[in-house]
């Protein structure tokens, strides 16, 4: 390995450790409602916008509820919007008066933050975005998605702009929060679009001005197109794969196939920011499944959740996070630390894997015993983790009258009859933990299964 992927790898550990983690979207669009893409969906002028900037007062302590959340959902590391694609920002840069301190909260909203994350033990994260519609040298007018990109006047507008004047703005940014908050443990960039990628930021510079102020920070892949799948990666590119509203079906990889981090984000309902007309919350069971699928392919989960317009989160939110947190309160042992597991996808679930131990999350419901396939002589000890009830591995049900599956593949159930399985302990994830063994202590076991289910069925009349 090259000086750079070893100290790369380095960085990455806890990351890729941690799995699971908690962002917030939250700005004046959160007054609004209507998402955070309101300004530029709704085209609406600077003015207009202006108004929710001299509204703007988030209640004291959102940070500390927000922080508490995270926790309590069992999140490792959070992540908060330091500066969205308004140009609005929650820190007092001294760069722009466009800034919570100037607005009735008069308050440093990404210094709470920070303080309140770090009080409840989990790793900071802020998002910034390179774009800006409120600064006067971004480019309005035929833009992809700035307000003003069908005004006439912006033709104008633009004449005055001076790109190189916003670039030098954007790595001042960058440099505050680098340099304000003590230890920042991941940095979200969001977003490179037609020529605005790579050099156009002067991305290689501006990463390494990271790397001097941060050396272990964590960097996302959206300063450029990519640039961490390239087999000899730019300067610019990131430690992570970023994959926005998609789980990839495998383990993501590098054009020379070798295999990288990757996070998979998501809102927790259809709305990446305060939408009061979306009610479509995705169920903490959903969550779960989508956040083992991720383990299970070697990659995070980064779940949004959206404060309302005081910086409240809203009961159903707090349910749905406390209901994730309970369940990897138990079960946490399946996906902290874990990885994908050198096996197929089994029809019933996962697999994630951790040293010597195999976890088999069990999704969907079976009938009968449930298939280890090519486990035979591989496992044992497996039992239920957030019960330690044992769970009973096994031949079929029927031994020497029928036989399924592969001569390779052992069964697995949790009571009597063996072949119980209905219904599942947990029908959200059924965590059951096996442990790897050799060939002859496996073959030891087996036979005190078959005797053990000799002597049960020679008490049970069949019909």
């Amino acid at each position: 390995m090259t000086t750079e992927a070893v100290r790369r790898a380095a960085r990455v550990k806890w990351y890729t450790e941690a799995r699971f983690g908690l962002s917030l979207h939250y700005g004046l669009y959160s007054l609004i409602g209507r998402g955070e893409w309101v300004r530029s969906i709704e085209q609406m002028e600077e003015g207009e916008y202006m108004r929710y900037f001299n509204e703007f007062s988030p209640k004291e302590g959102c940070a500390r509820e927000w922080a508490r959340a995270a926790r309590e959902a069992g999140a490792r590391y959070v992540v908060l919007t330091a500066k969205h694609h308004d140009g609005f920002c929650l820190f007092d840069s001294a760069l722009t008066d466009y800034k919570s301190t100037n607005t009735p909260a008069k308050r440093d909203i990404v210094g709470e933050y920070v303080e309140a994350v770090r009080g409840e033990g989990l790793r900071v994260g802020l998002y910034y975005s390179l774009v800006d519609w409120h600064h006067p040298d971004y480019p309005a007018y035929g833009d992809r998605q700035h307000p003003l990109r069908h005004k006439a006047e912006a033709r104008e507008r633009d004449k005055g702009c001076v790109w190189e004047r916003y670039v030098e703005y954007m790595h001042g940014q960058v440099r505050e929060l680098c340099t304000q908050y003590g230890r920042i443990d991941v940095l979200v960039f969001d977003f490179s679009y037609w020529e605005y990628y790579g050099e156009k930021w002067r991305a290689t510079e501006l990463m390494r001005l990271i790397r001097e102020l941060q050396p272990e920070v964590v960097v996302n892949d959206r300063l450029g197109r990519e640039a961490i799948k390239e087999v000899e990666r730019p300067g610019y590119a990131g430690d992570y794969d970023q994959a926005e509203m998609d789980i990839p079906r495998e383990q993501v990889r590098n054009k020379g196939g070798e295999v990288i981090p990757w996070e998979s984000w998501f809102p927790i309902s259809n709305s990446w920011a305060y939408n009061p007309s979306d009610q479509e919350y995705k169920e903490a069971g959903t969550i779960i499944r989508a956040l083992v699928n991720c383990v299970s392919k070697g990659g995070n989960l980064l779940l949004n959740v959206a404060p309302g317009p005081w910086g409240e989160l809203d009961g159903r939110t707090w349910a749905t996070l406390r209901e994730i947190g309970e369940w990897l309160g138990v079960n946490g042992e399946s996906v902290y630390g874990c990885g994908p597991a050198a096996l197929g996808k089994p029809e019933w679930g996962r697999w994630t894997q951790k040293g010597g131990y195999l976890y088999a999350h069990i999704m969907e419901p079976v009938i009968g015993h449930i298939s280890l396939e090519g486990l035979r002589g591989k496992v044992k000890s497996a039992y239920v983790l957030a019960t330690r009830r044992p769970a009973i591995l096994c031949d079929y049900w029927n031994p020497g009258i029928q036989t399924f599956d592969g001569p390779s593949d052992i069964f697995l159930n949790f009571g009597r009859p063996v072949q119980y399985t209905w219904a599942l302990p947990d029908g959200r994830d059924t965590v059951v933990r096996l442990e790897y063994t050799t060939e002859e202590e496996c073959a030891r076991l087996l036979e005190e299964y078959r005797e053990e289910f000799a002597r049960a069925t020679a008490r049970v009349p069949f019909p």
